[in-house]
């Protein structure tokens, strides 16, 4: 397992065309997209993937798709969760043998927490796979609480390198973790990126979320690696109020499809039902701020700060 995750770990959307197939066309676009940014990893089959509305055969799709458009240009990590054991090794197995560098995992739902068997799930899938395992933390699509000391077991399966943090407060959560086990699990934020600078500062390895101007998260997390703090942390506060809109429950997708077709990345908007479109009043909303951030140069001056990080 030779695989090392770090830095922005790039949630891919998955584009659809008009008649809600995918968009092969467009997902190659935004692969190369996200690598022209400098994107540290692409995670695919996540919630901005709208995973829960693909069908086995389209997971497989998405990820042969993408795992031969990034040709190794970074690690592709692939979401495998599922609602029982069985069915996680499946998607577990079928990722690997397609060419994935790492699998995201999240917990089954369970009818009341039960802390051993979700250890045993971890485990007995771990056991059936030879990539590093990221164990997603998020209960809001996965109802299933994990707290700071059932992580921390799980950090001692081997196979489970990372761990997805989405269970605010997370900048917390962090500090609570890396006291009981030090830096055993790489940890990644998420929930858009709305707390990657707090994330930095506890420790995180990087963040792991969809942001339709990937290029300022990674000349954030660049900048911090390199011990540019301050550079880091005006870059992060000048983009909050776009990554704040952009993070919004239910309508993060759509917004992120708006401005990646807005780029020229994808040739549609599309989502699969149900989805909750964006109304006029939410465009009008997403104009002014985009104008008032000044996006464009801040993408610009995101560009030079990886440059000059990479000096």
């Amino acid at each position: 397992m030779n695989t090392k995750l770090h830095g922005v770990c790039v949630i891919l959307a998955t584009p659809f065309d008009a008649e809600r197939r995918i968009d092969e066309k467009s997902l190659r676009s935004l692969v190369n997209f996200e690598i022209q940014a400098g994107v540290h990893g692409i995670t695919i089959l996540g919630v901005l993937g709208e995973v829960l509305r693909l069908s086995d055969e389209e997971r497989r799709e998405v990820t042969r798709i993408v795992i031969e458009e990034v040709r190794h240009r970074v690690p592709v990590v692939s979401g495998t969760g599922a609602t029982g054991t069985d069915l996680a090794v499946k998607y577990s197995r079928e990722a690997e043998d397609l060419g994935a560098d790492a699998l995201m995992i999240a917990p089954p739902r369970l009818s009341k927490q039960n802390d051993d068997a979700l250890v045993k799930y971890y485990g007995d899938v771990a056991r059936e796979v030879n990539i590093p395992i990221v164990v997603q933390d998020e209960p809001v699509t996965y109802p299933v609480y994990m707290s700071p000391k059932l992580i921390a077991r799980f950090g001692e399966i081997e196979g489970i390198e990372y761990l997805k943090l989405e269970d605010p407060p997370t900048p917390m959560k962090i500090s609570q973790i890396r006291t009981l086990m030090g830096d055993r699990l790489g940890i990644f934020g998420g929930m858009g990126g709305m707390y990657t600078f707090e994330e930095l500062s506890r420790g995180a390895v990087g963040v792991m979320t969809g942001f339709a101007y990937p290029e300022v998260l990674v000349a954030i997390c660049e900048a911090y690696s390199k011990g540019k703090r301050d550079a880091a942390r005006d870059l992060f506060y000048r983009a909050l109020p776009l990554i704040r809109y952009e993070a919004q429950p239910s309508i993060s997708v759509a917004i992120r499809k708006e401005l990646f077709k807005r780029r020229g990345v994808i040739s549609q908007t599309t989502m699969r039902e149900p989805a909750t479109q964006l109304d006029s009043a939410s465009l009008s909303e997403l104009e002014e701020i985009t104008s008032k951030v000044e996006i464009a140069t801040l993408v610009e001056q995101s560009k030079e700060l990886i440059t000059s990080s990479h000096l």
